[in-house]
């Protein structure tokens, strides 16, 4: 049953991993206008966005398997619908907007059902290695993703890239459909969605490290705005060219990568305060760029970041499962991945202007102190620095 979620889940990351490149291609064959493309991508954003705390909702009111198996046959859907109107034609802007929203509106019910599916199949004792597992299967997807949708473009076509991305949503839901789950009691009474909003908000701030942690995350991913804008034109200019960015990219993909296999492996006893101070690591590149550094000591700190960020995500995804009731898991995820997801558009829209402005350093060395800084004062925390007590945790109930 583990090996069928974590097949599932890879494909699932796989078929994400191609649709950014897909549609940047699809809107510039299509229009060949920025401008189009922005309101492309912003149509998958906003959805997102706006629904995630009502997918927090749905994935705590019912079967966390079924909301992914049902979000998942939407973004077959609307992958499909894309590819067959780019064969039949050139589709308009609105067309291509309208169905990447239905995209967005898909993942922001799916993304608050993944922790606790997990949670619902996975004993405590091996939610961490589980976590690991699929953070492992997303950092391959992230690697593997833009290349193979470039080059499904170049074989296949665009329109047929989209179509074989859909195929792939259908067979993850597949494995989804054959994974059973223990069944849930059936609720007293159906509250109201906002009575369901406001009790998990209340939830989310009954634990101070939770708030705490999240805005930490929060402000590394604005942090993270600012480095892929500012980043490659630093690279440009100063590093050695575009190969430069390519080679510190790829080195902090790897480095993600190990990290998360590590997570597993290394005896961690405290598990919030690792998090913490590895999402304090990437204010190393921030600093390295802002200097100019050489390429080997940019490229040497952006792996110290990504290491730490592959130690931070199984890691905070199983303290999560161990610490938040299940029966509120989905609302209180949903919160930790609005604020994270809202703060890299916004690092991604004000780092140029900045950077117009005072030049690029001054706004890279304002984030990578407020990234240390921020995520460094969640360790004053009693509770962050505790070690976990498996004794002490409660036993969260089951879902199906």
């Amino acid at each position: 049953m583990i090996a069928r979620l974590v097949a599932g889940r890879a494909i699932a990351a796989l078929a994400t991993a191609l649709i950014p490149t897909g549609l940047t291609l699809a809107v510039i064959r299509a229009t060949g206008s920025a401008v189009d493309l922005g309101i492309v991508l912003a149509a998958e954003t906003l959805p997102m966005l706006l629904l995630l705390p009502i997918g927090g909702v749905v994935a705590d009111r019912l079967s966390p398997r079924r909301v992914i198996l049902v979000a998942d046959m939407t973004r077959c859907a609307a992958q499909m619908a894309i590819g067959l109107r780019l064969l039949l034609g050139h589709p308009a802007v609105g067309e291509l907007a309208a169905l990447a929203a239905v995209t967005g509106f898909a993942v922001a019910f799916g993304i608050p059902a993944v922790s606790p599916l997990v949670a619902a199949v996975a004993p405590s004792e091996g939610r961490l290695k589980l976590n690991a597992r699929l953070g492992m299967t997303n950092g391959f997807a992230q690697m593997a993703g833009p290349a193979l949708a470039g080059g499904m473009t170049v074989f296949a076509g665009v329109g047929w890239s989209f179509m074989i991305t859909g195929a792939l949503f259908a067979v993850s839901a597949l494995t989804l459909g054959g994974l059973v789950t223990p069944q849930a009691p059936a609720p007293a009474t159906r509250r109201h969605l906002l009575a369901d909003l406001s009790e998990g908000w209340r939830e989310a701030r009954r634990h101070r490290w939770f708030l705490s942690s999240v805005l930490g995350h929060g402000v590394w991913h604005l942090a993270a705005g600012f480095l892929l804008t500012l980043g490659p034109i630093i690279a440009v200019r100063s590093l050695g060219g575009e190969s430069a960015w390519v080679v510190i990219a790829q080195v902090g993909t790897v480095a993600m990568v190990l990290g998360v296999v590590a997570a597993s492996r290394l005896p961690i006893s405290r598990p919030l305060a690792v998090t913490s101070g590895a999402a304090a690591l990437y204010a190393c590149p921030l600093v390295a760029l802002a200097i100019p550094a050489p390429l080997v000591t940019v490229a040497g700190a952006y792996f110290v970041a990504m290491f730490g960020l592959g130690l931070l995500i199984p890691l905070w995804d199983t303290t999560m499962q161990r610490r938040i009731p299940q029966e509120a898991l989905g609302r209180v995820g949903s919160f930790d991945a609005l604020i994270s997801f809202a703060a890299r558009p916004l690092g991604l829209a004000v780092a140029a202007p900045l950077a117009a402005w005072t030049g690029a350093a001054i706004p890279l060395l304002v984030v990578a102190v407020l990234v240390a800084a921020v995520n460094l004062m969640v360790l004053a925390l009693p509770e962050v620095r505790e070690p976990v007590d498996r004794a002490s945790l409660p036993v969260a109930r089951q879902r199906a």
